[in-house]
């Protein structure tokens, strides 16, 4: 998502037997590296839900979700 210089970014769960840029199951959050400071939006349930379920998460979603994790924990 986003546009040329101005990156935008869903974070998704997607079947690893599509396409990369195919169909997805569920939007789980999403990131916005472009406001100052950077603006990032995660379901930890939603995330949780799909790990026990055997979904892998790619580094950049585990660096993003051990972020909020630390985050959630000093509310």
């Amino acid at each position: 998502m986003g546009a040329n210089k101005n990156p935008f970014y869903r974070i998704v769960v997607a079947d690893s037997k599509r396409a990369p840029s195919g169909k997805f199951n569920e939007i789980v959050g999403y990131y916005n590296p472009n406001t100052d400071p950077f603006e990032f939006k995660v379901d930890l349930n939603r995330i949780n839900h799909w790990v026990e379920r055997g979904a892998q998460l790619s580094d950049t979603v585990k660096a993003l979700v051990k972020k909020a994790q630390s985050v959630a924990q000093q509310s």
